[in-house]
């Protein structure tokens, strides 16, 4: 499976993709869309659309994962951060997979273990559970790893891959193992 995680913002928008058997990830891509500070906000947004229309089409998910807005005290921020997601989305929905939202607490608990990680600890968990030697920078590729494995995390596991456990739980030695037939 190929799941698309998006980070979305106004002025950094993150985007990761992960492939995965269900408890094995490897990172496929990741990186951030961002334009020059100058730029008027809805070119910033179409540059989000074109980019992630052009990065899904490379990619060719299964689904994308996408974080839901949280509540902040700004508004302005708020109502910026709504039209970044919703670009997004559009992207994800023209590209015809299925779209999942998750908090930011369900992500950090579900790559952290703590709904309130901190941005350090998001990071170096996604460093472990890819294998990579770095964390991937900017912050905003680390987010949308996580959502992406977020996705993964929180899906219940394939047919296969339940065979596959139930087998390796049978075998009482390396002598009797017998692969699961899918």
């Amino acid at each position: 499976m190929r799941v698309f995680g998006i980070d979305p913002g106004s002025e950094r928008t993150g985007y990761g993709c992960v492939e995965t058997d269900g408890s094995r990830h490897s990172i496929v891509v990741c990186g951030a869309i961002s334009s020059p500070a100058q730029t008027s906000f809805p070119d910033k947004l179409h540059r989000i659309h074109s980019q992630l229309t052009l990065i899904l089409a490379e990619c060719r998910p299964t689904c994308v994962a996408i974080e839901d807005v949280f509540f902040s005290v700004n508004a302005r921020s708020a109502l910026k951060l709504g039209h970044a997601r919703g670009v997004a989305m559009l992207a994800a929905v023209e590209a015809g997979v299925p779209v999942f939202e998750y908090t930011p607490a369900e992500i950090k608990r579900a790559v952290v273990g703590y709904g309130r990680a901190e941005k350090a600890q998001v990071q170096h968990m996604i460093k472990l559970l890819l294998g990579l030697v770095e964390a991937p920078q900017p912050h905003d590729a680390a987010d949308a790893l996580a959502v992406a494995i977020c996705h993964v995390h929180t899906q219940p596991p394939s047919r296969g891959a339940v065979a596959a456990q139930t087998a390796r739980s049978t075998a009482t030695s390396w002598r009797n193992y017998k692969p699961a037939r899918t």
